[in-house]
């Protein structure tokens, strides 16, 4: 709920800025025709109803071919590790969710309920009102009924509209008047204004508590009426005759009770009524203007999808292997190991995992490079298993490096496809600058030999103060301090080839690490009493320092529990 309620104030402070543009341009356009302003005021009315996320969406949809991966393919150093039983990890109960975002909720609920029911009661009277009314045809095929009720003339419906008069309009009316008046309205009805009014009010219904959107209707109000009076007055009737009718209508009757139903005392009477004294003219919009407006509106548009379609350049690349059938359902509340193992016919198999388990392996990348994870994802705990699209063989220590790397990397992206279906994923890759480790090599030398040809191998397991890797690369062992510093490690040792080590430290002195590596304190000895740092050193001649510097990171835009089955 706190993410919706995220989306929902990005979506209204971009659209409250819409506003203040259009607003500008409104200003800037004040003695020009009022028709413009008022399609410019209903362009900022809409705008709370597409958010610029759409956009955004509808642009990420476009993808050049050749887009980079982001994500790596399988390292054979982590092989065996993913495979073997993680380390035992106590079971995370999921906090309890905030109760203030269905609080605000139901506010809103309440308030758009009110908001319903006061227009559908004003409605209803009116409609009533019109219910049994005589009705004629006037000239041009219009349809106008007669009302008993107290209200100004004007045009009743969204999708049949009709002139309603009031019963004694005429008498109280000359004929010059009457037909201002009823010119006006049928200008309301070329317009099709009751049908933008009641897009409007949709608006003010789904975002009845922003000042904005009632800022917005006033305006509606005011330019429609004033665009009417423009056009009844270019048509060239009397302007004192039709000023005259105004005031007569407002005299003797209410104006109308809800947007919807044009009328003709709506906005500013008392400046309407002097513009039209005063038979103030307008300006036309130039050929120049008209284009400039015309590239705001498209920037406008342009500009969300344009950020869709960078974005989609940033999208990890969608997966070419997948699953045939696929099985989820939460773990049993007393599990407690988590597991990713050869699963049925060559597929995979996910023991109490968690949503952030899953991306950790499927895109080769630790969990300190996943942002914007919701906590469900990092709490809550599922078995999985799935077999794959095609027929595989089952991963063994005696599998050749080169197959045991190729098949890895197809389970990697069969596993990005169940992320993707089943849990609705959507990242987007960034690189950013974030707190590292460089591993370098002491002034010593590194103290650990090379792997002997067709020893066993790759491995590397990761213990409680312990760390083992058998014939390894130098970067595997960057990504074991990785997990175990929860910090990306760079290797700058510059080490080729294949080796063996073992790394015994403290684990309490580990957390000592992140802070600033460079400060522990070393120990005298080199056994299981040292920190890791000082393990580093004395067991394996290397150091870490600390920096910042370029990570790659994967930014969790979407992602939802999944549905059992």
């Amino acid at each position: 709920m706190a993410g919706y309620l995220s989306l929902l104030a990005n979506h209204l402070w971009q659209s409250t800025v819409a506003a203040a543009a259009v607003a500008l341009i409104c200003f800037l356009l004040r003695n020009h025709a009022a028709r413009a302003r008022y399609w410019l005021w209903l362009a900022a009315s809409l705008k709370f109803l597409v958010p610029f996320s759409v956009l955004v969406s509808l642009g990420a949809r476009f993808d050049r071919p050749g887009t980079a991966a982001v994500a790596t393919a399988t390292a054979v150093e982590q092989i065996s590790r993913s495979f073997a039983p993680l380390p035992t990890l106590l079971p995370v109960s999921p906090s309890a969710p905030p109760r203030w975002p269905l609080a605000v909720a139901a506010i809103w609920a309440v308030g758009a309920a009110m908001l319903l029911a006061r227009w559908f009661l004003r409605w209803r009277e009116l409609r009533r009102s019109t219910r049994g009314a005589a009705a004629e045809t006037l000239a041009g095929g219009v349809l106008a009924v007669s009302t008993r009720a107290r209200v100004e003339p004007g045009i009743f419906g969204v999708f049949r509209p009709v002139l309603m008069l009031p019963e004694g309009l005429r008498e109280r009316l000359t004929s010059g008047e009457f037909e201002a008046i009823v010119a006006h309205e049928m200008h309301h009805l070329r317009r099709r204004d009751n049908l933008t009014a009641a897009l409007h009010m949709v608006v003010e219904t789904l975002f009845w508590f922003h000042p904005a959107v009632w800022w917005i209707g006033a305006k509606l109000v005011e330019e429609r009426e004033r665009a009417c009076d423009e056009a009844v007055i270019a048509e060239g009737l009397d302007a004192d005759v039709y000023a005259t009718g105004i005031l007569n209508v407002c005299r003797h009757y209410l104006e109308s009770p809800i947007a919807c139903a044009a009328g003709v005392t709506g906005a500013d009477l008392k400046r309407r009524i002097g513009e039209i004294v005063a038979g103030r003219g307008t300006l036309r919009l130039t050929v120049a203007r008209k284009a400039l407006l015309a590239a705001a509106g498209a920037a406008l548009a342009a500009i969300p999808l344009a950020i869709g379609l960078l974005r989609a350049q940033t999208l990890p690349p969608a997966p070419q292997y997948t699953y045939e059938v696929v099985t989820i359902h939460p773990s049993k509340p007393d599990a407690v190991n988590i597991r990713i193992s050869p699963g049925p016919q060559g597929g995979l198999r996910g023991e109490n995992v968690t949503p952030l388990t899953l991306l950790t392996f499927a895109y080769d990348l630790r969990e300190f490079q996943f942002a914007e994870v919701p906590a469900w994802a990092k709490n809550t705990h599922y078995d999985l298993s799935f077999t794959p699209d095609r027929p595989e063989a089952k991963a063994s220590p005696q599998m050749p490096r080169a197959e045991m790397e190729s098949l890895f990397g197809r389970q990697r992206q069969r596993m990005q496809a169940v992320l993707r279906d089943r849990f609705g994923l959507v990242l987007r890759a960034e690189t950013r600058q974030l707190p590292m480790y460089a591993l370098t090599v002491g002034r010593g030398g590194a103290r650990f030999g090379k792997s002997q040809e067709g020893a066993p191998g790759p491995s590397i397991r990761i213990g409680r103060g312990t760390l083992t890797g058998m014939s390894v690369g130098v970067s595997g062992l960057a990504r074991a301090l990785s997990n175990v510093l929860g910090r990306h490690v760079a290797d700058e040792t510059g080490l080729e080839g294949l080796y063996d080590f073992k790394l015994e430290w403290t684990p309490d002195s580990a957390a000592e690490v992140p802070g600033d590596p460079g400060k522990a304190t070393e120990a005298a000895d080199s056994g299981p009493g040292a920190s890791l740092v000082s393990a580093l050193s004395e067991q394996l001649g290397l150091k870490l320092q600390s920096k910042k510097g370029p990570v790659p990171v994967l930014v969790v835009e979407k992602i939802e529990r999944p549905g059992e089955n």
